[in-house]
């Protein structure tokens, strides 16, 4: 037989593959890229070989699932609790929400423990509300409550076929991403879709969208269900390589399953569904004969709590297939946000905004404080807005967008936001100015007021400081460069346990803290722990 038809060269081994692999990249110029680096360099640049890869300790364990997965017993309780410091009102959903949590995380916890319901149905939820209700802030707080992966996409971006949207699939392997590659992470996540509504077939929904709506609904479907998903997509390249190395074991850390099931991982969606309420109102007007239906026609309540009555079949009017609206059994509405939430949000929750500009300008070593006056107006202005929460970003950046430009090139420290401010900011602004550091004793008050309420509303504790204390605890915040709230925080952080010490008098409501506990808090503090345990002195 011919020479040329032997094969006299054995396999190559996968060292010798991996060099070739490593030539093959050089000659293409991908040598210099991070990608190569790396992938086929250790610390000091020198080429890893697979028997490297294989020696004990040298390739890190994949993580685990978070710990708070695997002994988790919440309750729904404690999960509504944990949401009402972060979103207002909404109290139904939150409710809704924590049963549905609970019972998905309590089943993946017996799932976990071979403990599996062979016909358990996956209880993925569909929230209906209008824009900046909370419908995002309470499903990444869940997340974040959990410790489980967490991926928000818009589903207007997807189409059938993946060529002129996004693959439906990638939400899953985004999951892995944000799983660090963790594949038994990542496959008890939660994968979360807005603008749902708009993947309604618009031959049922007038107006709606027909770029292959419902085969994004199919696609869904099978994710919503169970399905194997390829953790890389066939068309991603840096994938394709890190798995080639994972096989050869030069890929620098533990082999991953080739694939994710979606059994486990909880779906929710939302939307704003523009027009549903027409859909729900109409069944129930033609569901209603003689003076019923007249009182009905005229029934505002009805049509505002239309969601709170919609059924499959208004779903299904709506644009969306029976199979699809049919894998989501938990309806959430959230209710539309009036002035009185919004001043809450901006008062009560912890992410309020007015946090976030407090601290905007701390960086710029400006201590703000806003007044109760102020905090209304922003909260009416933020409703005529009908944008919901996201209404209070509009109105103060509107407000403070020449604050943020001018005060950092001044010497002032502090400055008030009252109402005037928030209604006329230009001209508050000049007066600011002008006026310059004769307001920086006027604020000091409000400063050290609002640190004692924070405090009252913290620990349960009310306390109250003189004039001449707040001023001077300016003067010493002043001194060693630090705000005036830094500087209350950390003289008085052993307050909240030695206040508890004090036995209670009968007509003290609050505490007096004067100046001599600026000057020494824990002096003070002391002594006056050890006076209320003193028997009172007999009186001849």
């Amino acid at each position: 037989m011919s020479k040329f038809f032997r094969n006299e060269e054995p396999p190559p081994t996968p060292e010798e593959l991996q060099r070739r692999l490593e030539e093959a990249l050089k000659q293409m110029g991908l040598h210099e890229s991070p990608f190569f680096k790396s992938t086929f360099s250790g610390q000091g640049g020198e080429s890893r070989t697979t028997a490297a890869a294989d020696e004990p300790g040298d390739s890190p364990p994949a993580p685990n699932p978070p710990d708070d997965l695997k002994k988790f017993h919440r309750k729904p309780k404690e999960v509504k609790e944990f949401l009402d410091r972060y979103v207002i009102r909404q109290d139904e959903a939150k409710k809704v929400l924590s049963v549905a949590l609970c019972d998905h995380y309590n089943h993946v916890r017996l799932a976990r423990e071979g403990k599996s319901q062979s016909n358990y149905s996956k209880q993925n939820v569909i929230l209906l509300g209008p824009t900046g209700v909370g419908k995002t802030y309470l499903v990444r707080s869940m997340a974040e409550l959990i410790g489980v992966p967490f991926v928000k996409a818009d589903a207007t971006k997807f189409s059938e076929t993946g060529y002129v949207g996004a693959d439906v699939e990638e939400l899953v392997r985004s999951l892995v991403r944000q799983a660090d590659g963790d594949v038994e992470s990542a496959q008890y996540g939660i994968i979360y879709l807005d603008e749902i509504d708009k993947i309604a077939s618009a031959s049922a929904n007038q107006g709606g969208r027909d770029v292959s709506g419902r085969g994004v609904q199919t696609n869904l479907l099978k994710l919503m269900e169970e399905t194997e998903v390829p953790t890389r997509a066939p068309n991603d390249i840096s994938g394709q390589f890190e798995m080639m190395m994972q096989m050869t074991g030069g890929g620098g850390r533990k082999r991953q399953p080739s694939t994710i099931n979606t059994r486990h991982i909880l779906f929710i969606v939302s939307g704003a569904f523009e027009g549903l309420e027409k859909i729900v109102t109409k069944r129930l007007r033609e569901a209603s004969i003689g003076f019923s239906a007249a009182r009905n026609a005229g029934d505002d309540s009805a049509q505002k709590d239309a969601f709170d009555q919609a059924t499959t079949r208004d779903f299904i009017d709506f644009g969306f297939e029976p199979e699809f609206i049919g894998r989501l059994p938990v309806r959430v509405v959230c209710k539309a946000l009036g002035e009185d939430d919004l001043y809450q949000i901006l008062k009560s929750s912890e992410g309020s905004i007015v946090r976030q500009y407090e601290q905007s300008f701390e960086a710029y070593k400006i201590e703000v404080f806003f007044q109760e006056d102020a905090l209304r107006e922003i909260a009416r202005q933020a409703a005529q807005e009908s944008t919901g929460a996201r209404g209070l970003m509009t109105v103060c950046e509107r407000v403070f967008r020449q604050y943020k430009f001018e005060l950092p090139s001044t010497k002032l420290k502090r400055f008030v936001v009252t109402r005037e401010v928030i209604l006329n900011p230009e001209a508050e602004l000049s007066r600011l100015l002008a006026e310059g550091e004769r307001e920086r004793f006027k604020v000091c008050g409000a400063v050290v007021h609002e640190f004692a309420e924070r405090f009252a509303q913290s620990h349960g504790i009310r306390i109250r400081f003189t004039d001449e204390a707040a001023i001077l605890l300016a003067e010493k915040a002043e001194a060693q460069g630090i705000s005036v709230r830094d500087y209350c925080a950390r003289s008085f952080e052993n307050y909240q346990f030695g206040l508890k010490l004090i036995l209670p008098q009968p007509d003290q409501e609050e505490f007096l803290l004067g100046p001599e506990a600026v000057e020494n808090p824990d002096a003070w503090l002391s002594t006056r722990v050890l006076k209320s345990y003193r028997p009172p002195e007999k009186k001849d």
